[in-house]
């Protein structure tokens, strides 16, 4: 059987300094979460008060939309979370 060619790899060399800068692409997004964990419980804590106060709270001539705007909370908090790295 014949013996197979070597492959010789290629050495590494670094690239040279002062070349292209790196770039940080995880660098200011700091905000995501506490933004995120405060969307979730502004929307938490909606709904809880919708139902505590008998729908008298948080704004009472919306009725049941209430509802909707604590789970629109949430549901806001959510997209803000595909930011978060």
């Amino acid at each position: 059987m014949p013996k197979s060619r070597l492959r010789k790899k290629s050495d590494y060399t670094p690239p040279p300094p002062g070349g292209t800068a790196a770039v940080n692409l995880d660098a200011g997004r700091g905000w995501v979460a506490p933004l995120m964990l405060t969307m979730f419980l502004v929307g938490l804590a909606w709904i809880v008060v919708y139902y505590v106060t008998s729908a008298a709270w948080p704004i009472g001539s919306w009725g049941n939309w209430n509802i909707l705007v604590g789970f629109g909370f949430i549901a806001a908090g959510f997209g803000v979370s595909t930011q978060w790295k």
